[in-house]
């Protein structure tokens, strides 16, 4: 399995695309401004106690209060309040966890009115970005996440990731880190940190560890709500959490950005430093690489997989739908339940993928095609629980009911991955009638001459659909392109854009900037 990484960086946002084998499988959008991401610490301050949900509404500074239930409080928060006490008289000078006496854990079937207080400065952390109409969630059971490790202020305990299977490896990297961190700090350890040795874990320790404690030192100053701690920008935190020896190419179409990744992913794997590689050109980075075209066929209501079969994704506000059909396809020789099997084995393929890139979560129902063997609604099963091992988000499959039913649940803390595919026409606007479009070159050559007129630029760039391109360069010498040369006395590039609509066509200067035709 090869990884490839294609990041679109725009003024307003990055896109970020992750391809497996080739094929997208993750798609994330980041925006400039992003705030309230999961893992972003603040200091909040309560605005209401609800004691029939035993939770309370948080002020982080977002439009609608954030949530805090009870359970999400953590059994350490009253040493995690006496920190912040202590952090907000002192501003942070000379504050140790490692000098603390830690105070005993709270009842976990208390009460929030009997913790909380309206009015009161606390530390949470965003468990969950605002979804739809609901703000942030929020936990106060602080964790932050290395590479190799993840720190948990006020606890002792060492786990170590389910997914190293040597349990001799397990008790080398527990021991190992139990020599090694402060005292109440508690370690996370990763599956990438299998092999690591102990030098670069303590150092990476004590990188969190100075993190934490340095994001306090003038925190008397912050007038609540304010950030105290923000996660990494959403690259480099898919890229500290996935990069691993699979990856071959990094593509990004920014010098700076490109650069920044560069020198992050020296500093956590030098040895992959070389695969990052700077795009450049006219054409867009997802049209050069075939991004934009995966992105088109992937989503929808309707998603093609395998030999005519295809599944009717359907969204509501509950939960997701996902039904699979067979379509036209049919194989000579195989009976009906043979069939099914493999088309349902491909659909798991799918299905699984489609989760993933959508960034789908709550329930998902999915109605694979009637089995009438117990073995093979077995081995479905198997094969989404296989295939859905990939998915780094928290999830939970049950085996399909005898109706061909499967009930998936998936960690939702982030507005679900939605691109509209359907394009409102921009030439007629959405009224279904257009211009003739034998009249389109004629309408080019016209918006040509008045540029030229207008702005008096020598050289131009004309960017239309490959179609149209392929219409303007036809022949060899007598073409469009080289008569509107010989008469204007300009030199015209013409681009192929594969994204733009058929009818779309734009002009750029010399500098590459786009021209206002209106």
């Amino acid at each position: 399995m090869s990884n490839e990484l294609v990041i679109d960086v725009t003024p307003n946002e990055i896109v970020i695309a992750l391809l497996s084998n080739k094929q997208l499988i993750e798609l994330t959008r980041e925006k400039s401004n992003l705030q309230f991401a999961v893992g972003d610490i603040y200091l909040g301050k309560v605005k209401k106690i609800m004691p029939g949900l035993n939770a309370a509404f948080i002020d982080v500074g977002y439009e609608k209060d954030a949530f805090l239930h009870y359970l999400d409080l953590g059994h350490q928060y009253r040493s995690l309040t006496k920190f912040l006490q202590q952090a907000l008289a002192k501003n942070g000078r000379n504050l140790s966890i490692s000098k603390m006496k830690l105070e005993a854990d709270i009842d976990k079937n208390g009460k929030i009115s009997e913790i909380l207080k309206s009015g009161q400065h606390i530390l949470v952390q965003v468990a969950k970005e605002p979804i739809s109409t609901k703000g942030p969630r929020l936990c106060s059971e602080i964790s932050i996440a290395g590479r190799n490790l993840v720190l948990m202020p006020f606890s002792d305990k060492v786990s170590i990731s389910q997914k190293i299977s040597s349990s001799e490896e397990k008790l080398r990297l527990k021991k190992l880190l139990q020599s090694i961190k402060p005292k109440n700090y508690g370690v996370i350890v990763r599956t990438v940190a299998e092999g690591k040795r102990v030098a670069a874990l303590d150092q990476e320790l004590r990188s969190l560890v100075e993190k934490w404690e340095s994001s306090f030192e003038h925190i008397r100053d912050l007038n609540p709500p304010k950030l105290v701690l923000g996660e990494m920008d959403r690259t480099s935190a898919i890229l500290r959490d996935i990069l691993n020896s699979s990856f071959e190419n990094i593509y990004i179409n920014d010098a700076n950005a490109a650069k920044d990744i560069k020198n992050y992913i020296e500093s956590i794997a030098p040895e992959k430093s070389k695969i990052v590689k700077h795009i450049t050109g006219d054409v867009p980075i997802f049209d050069q690489l075939g991004i934009d075209k995966q992105i088109k066929s992937s989503f929808g209501k309707t998603v093609s997989f395998k030999n005519g079969a295809y599944l009717i994704i359907e969204h509501t506000e509950a939960f997701h739908v996902v039904d699979v059909n067979s379509g036209n396809r049919s194989k000579a020789g195989n009976d009906q339940e043979s069939n099914a099997v493999e088309v349902n084995l491909a659909a798991a393929e799918e299905i699984a993928r489609q989760l993933r890139l959508r960034d789908m979560g709550g329930i998902i129902v999915v109605d694979f095609i009637d089995m009438h063997s117990a073995e093979n609604r077995l081995k479905v099963f198997e094969k989404m629980k296989e295939i859905m091992g990939l998915d780094r988000t928290k999830h939970n499959i049950l085996p399909l009911s005898k109706f061909g039913l499967m009930q998936i649940t998936r960690q939702r803390v982030r507005p679900e991955m939605n691109v509209e595919i359907q394009e409102t026409c921009p030439t007629c606007l959405g009224t279904g009638k257009i211009t003739p479009a034998v009249l389109l070159t004629d309408q080019i050559e016209q918006t040509l001459k008045r540029l030229v007129d207008e702005q008096n630029d020598k050289k131009l760039t004309l960017k239309v659909h490959p179609f149209v391109a392929a219409y303007i360069n036809k022949g060899i010498w007598k073409t469009l392109r080289r008569k509107w040369q010989s008469e204007l006395g300009i030199k015209l590039s013409v681009r192929e854009i594969p994204s733009y609509d058929m009818l779309v066509y734009k002009f750029f200067d010399k500098n590459n900037q786009e021209i206002d035709l209106l």
